[in-house]
């Protein structure tokens, strides 16, 4: 098996949902506790990988200010995480892509550890957390050799995360000690109360 380290791991955020349910604004650029989604989340991510990327499909200009490569839907009309997970794995010039929404943030360094632990233990291309019985497809660490079967997915007009990562063989990561790390957020109101909380850890 190729390298399986922090250093061979590339780190995709996921920018680009519609965010119906926050009134269609841009989730990434929401003001968290002071400061943007996606700027809580690279603070914890980036420091634990070799390179990061972000996958968008609006407000090219903002992402690009966090100095990171900034990757758009190669198909109109927010065609779904999976799309933005190929561009990752297109542009991935590291062993690994480890996938992270950009409101999930309180993820943390530890989940990466664990998936690459897996993916070595077991000598498999894909690991994805569970979290109280529930896959949380889109933290998933990936090889970028899964492109051409994410590829042929994509080609038949299916869209679902889990469904595609259940062709593979993939480890599956038991998490759920840790179910803030999978605190993704909405709505207004969870927003406000992760707000909150945030604030409460940095006092």
């Amino acid at each position: 098996m190729p390298d399986q380290s922090p250093s061979s791991t590339t780190a995709l955020i996921l920018a680009g949902g519609q965010a119906s349910r926050m009134g269609g604004s841009d989730k990434g650029l929401l003001d968290c506790a002071g400061r943007p989604l996606i700027a809580h989340v690279l603070a914890r991510v980036a420091p634990c990988v070799d390179a990061v990327l972000i996958s968008a499909n609006r407000n090219f200009d903002e992402y690009r200010r966090y100095g990171y490569p900034v990757l758009g839907d190669a198909e109109p009309d927010y065609p779904g995480p999976l799309a933005g997970i190929a561009r990752g794995l297109e542009h991935c010039t590291t062993d690994w892509l480890w996938v992270v929404p950009c409101d999930a943030p309180q993820v943390d360094a530890q989940l990466l550890a664990r998936l690459i632990g897996a993916c070595h233990t077991q000598k498999v291309p894909a690991a994805v957390p569970v979290e109280s019985e529930q896959i949380q497809s889109t933290f998933a660490l990936l090889h970028r050799d899964v492109l051409a079967s994410l590829r042929a997915y994509l080609d038949q007009g299916s869209r679902a995360v889990r469904d595609w990562l259940r062709t593979l063989p993939a480890a599956q990561v038991e998490c759920s000690d840790h179910p803030e790390w999978f605190v993704n957020l909405n709505t207004p109101e969870e927003l406000a109360a992760c707000a909150a909380r945030l604030v409460d850890t940095a006092l």
